[in-house]
């Protein structure tokens, strides 16, 4: 006899039949199982609207309470236990994201798909409880890695801006001497020579 382990002894077992449901977005399946994603940390009905995760980053649920006792938080769009997520827990969900991708392309768009929600609601909501726009969000992650790197390390300029997912080197450097008041030569200048005092 051949013994299969799982990945842990709630997971209930991929079949194709749920995928079909899941790429489907097939509400007929919606309380026979529940998906939820490694990635995002979320979960969702097998009719949720939203894009299709990487087969392999998925894991079944009997119910959503496995999935919540497995830390995976209801999804705001499909609404799995026909409750929202708090929005302090949403917005923490996507500046957790942004904190782990930002040298990706992040749009709000992308982060709107990502978290389950609309991208209007995603700005609304996003500033109403961090009082900043994902995006600026995304600059202040970008803009305080770079000052790292510029510390840290004898890179370009234009090398710097790309690690951090500025490929627009121009750009980047307004956009640096717009949040912090110098361009980055100029602060790594600065600091080189509080340095050697």
């Amino acid at each position: 006899m051949r013994i299969v382990f799982q990945e842990d002894s709630s997971d209930e077992v991929m079949t194709d039949e749920k995928w079909q449901a899941i790429i489907g977005n097939d509400a007929a399946y919606n309380n026979q199982f529940f998906y939820a994603v490694k990635t995002t940390g979320i979960f969702c009905k097998p009719s949720c609207k939203s894009r299709v995760p990487k087969k392999e980053n998925v894991r079944i649920f009997q119910n959503a309470e496995e999935a919540i006792s497995a830390d995976f938080r209801p999804c705001k769009r499909c609404k799995p236990t026909n409750e929202r997520l708090p929005d302090n827990e949403w917005v923490a969900l996507i500046t957790e994201y942004i904190d782990k991708n930002y040298t990706e392309k992040l749009t709000l768009e992308t982060l709107a798909e990502i978290s389950h929600g609309s991208p209007f609601h995603l700005h609304r909501t996003f500033k109403k409880i961090t009082g900043i726009t994902p995006v600026e969000y995304i600059q202040q992650v970008r803009i305080n890695t770079a000052k790292k790197y510029l510390l840290q390390s004898d890179r370009a300029v234009g090398d710097i801006a790309k690690m951090v997912g500025i490929a627009n080197i121009p750009y980047f450097i307004t956009l640096f001497k717009k949040m912090t008041g110098v361009t980055p030569a100029h602060f790594r200048q600065l600091h080189e020579s509080e340095g050697t005092k």
